[in-house]
């Protein structure tokens, strides 16, 4: 794509001297200035990836000041985080910001890779930027995971009792060579743990690894906008850049609308931060955590429960383990995405103008919300008609990878597509 006007400071001044030597202004000019042409018809759904970016800002900044006041110990977690919520000078308003911040970035990011599906965001030229996004989807689920355990309730407790009790399921491969106590699986559940069952060594490196997550995702954010920058933003048509009447500068005209969208994103956080704080979690957290007392229904936080569906939806053993081959659909409904450029072949990118696609795109976002509701639900719990949760988990398991599998490939061979605009500028005039 080509580049907007340089940026060039007046000679003999401060900013000219340090631009020859570190050219920051510069950068953030042509990366998200007047320097940065974007396509004249982005729609608010490009708001969603600024929107990430400030989640995690929030996110660092806020959890660099609680680190502050929190001890990673698990005789004393519980209570300094406590000591957060009522000593700490608006510590309560600091843990709520990053608490529900973990929710919203979580919506925040589903909502940017929903639209990257819609308009085929994960086609050529932009191989690399989509998988490069799901590589930070991973890392968040991890961070988000390990955040979770440290204010050392009943959930943090169990949940990651359970969780990291899944990796046993590697004994399948490998159960370990006569005579010996652990096959592969318990290897790399104690390696998680620290030993034998989730204490201290397990808090202090979620702690660690916690921390340090959050500048890792920084790191390949960069990469990600870096890979955004070499073709260029995709657009709701889903079609090239033509020529100058396809491109208006990035700022002022979207920085505005992103300060919008921010305004927007901003006051429904204040509502939940300020106004239903714990909506978002699990009351069994703000219980000291008992490994003698087993919570009624274990669940994870809301942004795994589709995940955690899929992993319940295999229930007989074949060959290896249901566990086995729970675990392994788990973690393949996210690697599946990574081959999604290879399984949709289709030359048109935009959902606009595949009427076949658009309406399965709609039925899988309907799948993905039942995941998610069935998530929350026992296995034996009766949703109706003495159906099971658990059924009604495998049908929407089944279609998810259906979805990808199957019917994308065949889709993009026999779907026929509607025409395609001359250029963007053609399709911005004739709809005006």
């Amino acid at each position: 794509m080509a580049h907007g006007p340089e940026f060039k400071p007046k000679e003999g001044s401060l900013l000219a001297w340090t631009e020859q030597r570190l050219p920051i202004v510069g950068l953030v000019h042509g990366a998200l200035g007047p320097g940065y042409p974007a396509p004249r018809n982005l729609n608010y759904l490009w708001n969603f990836g600024v929107l990430a970016g400030f989640c995690l800002v929030m996110q660092i900044v806020t959890g660099i000041i609680l680190v502050m006041h929190y001890t990673p110990h698990v005789d004393m977690a519980f209570d300094s985080v406590e000591r957060i919520m009522r000593d700490v000078n608006y510590g309560w308003m600091l843990r709520y910001i990053h608490a529900n911040g973990a929710s919203f970035f979580f919506i925040v990011v589903y909502i940017h890779i929903f639209r990257g599906l819609y308009y085929g965001s994960y086609k050529a030229p932009r191989e690399l930027l989509w998988m490069l996004g799901l590589v930070i989807f991973l890392l968040m689920m991890a961070t988000a995971f390990m955040g979770y355990v440290l204010p050392w309730g009943q959930m943090s407790f169990w949940g990651a009792t359970v969780i990291t009790n899944f990796f046993s399921a590697f004994n399948d491969l490998y159960a370990g060579d006569p005579g010996m106590e652990n096959g592969l699986g318990d290897v790399v559940v104690q390696l998680l743990l620290g030993g034998f069952s989730v204490d201290n060594p397990t808090l202090s490196r979620f702690f660690s690894l916690h921390y340090l997550l959050p500048f890792v995702i920084a790191g390949v954010v960069i990469l990600h906008i870096w890979a955004l920058h070499i073709p260029g933003s995709n657009n709701p048509l889903g079609i090239d850049v033509k020529g100058k009447q396809d491109k208006i500068p990035f700022h002022p005209y979207y920085t505005a609308k992103d300060a919008f969208g921010l305004f927007v994103f901003l006051t429904i956080f204040c509502l939940f931060v300020f106004y239903m704080p714990n909506a978002l979690g699990h009351p069994d957290n703000y219980i000291p955590a008992d490994p003698l007392v087993t919570p009624a229904h274990i669940v994870p936080e809301w942004y795994y429960l589709a995940f955690y569906t899929i992993l319940k939806s295999f229930t007989i053993d074949f060959i290896f383990t249901a566990k086995f081959w729970g675990v392994i659909a788990m973690f393949g409904a996210i690697i599946l995405l990574f081959f999604l450029p290879w399984l949709d072949t289709s030359k048109v990118r935009s959902a606009k103008f595949r009427p076949m696609f658009r309406f399965f795109f709609w039925v899988l976002m309907v799948d993905l919300v039942l995941l998610t509701w069935i998530g929350g639900k026992s296995a034996d719990d009766i949703i109706f008609m003495n159906v099971q949760a658990v059924t009604i988990g495998q049908i929407a398991t089944f279609w998810y990878f259906f979805h990808f599998l199957v019917l994308l490939p065949v889709l993009s061979r026999v779907e026929k597509t509607l025409p395609l605009p001359d250029s963007i500028a053609s399709a911005v005039i004739k709809k005006a």
